[in-house]
């Protein structure tokens, strides 16, 4: 499925157009999930598995998820988000 987080291929977070990989924002036992709900996106070698990458920056990846839930939200209930990944990561002042 496409993306639901990502029009456009490019590094979502420096905007590179090359050396892109595909991220599937909530990996483990999600990654399946991830997959069939669109919660991709694309990220240069350096943002994906770089010291600064998804893979290896707490902060990235909780920014990720927290944007993944969002859209996800846009067409689904967050009964459905708990069912299917069963963790909310959204700030309390988001809720």
């Amino acid at each position: 499925m496409n993306s639901i987080i990502q029009e456009t291929k490019r590094c979502w977070v420096c905007g590179k157009r090359t050396g892109l990989e595909r991220h599937h924002v909530l990996g483990g036992p999600n990654r399946q999930h991830s997959e069939e709900h669109g919660l991709t996106v694309w990220l240069c070698r350096e943002h994906h598995t770089g010291p600064a990458g998804a893979h290896n920056n707490r902060e990235l990846s909780l920014m990720l998820r927290e944007t993944a839930q969002l859209a996800f939200e846009r067409n689904h209930t967050r009964e459905e988000w708990m069912q299917i990944f069963g963790r909310n990561y959204l700030p309390e002042w988001r809720q």
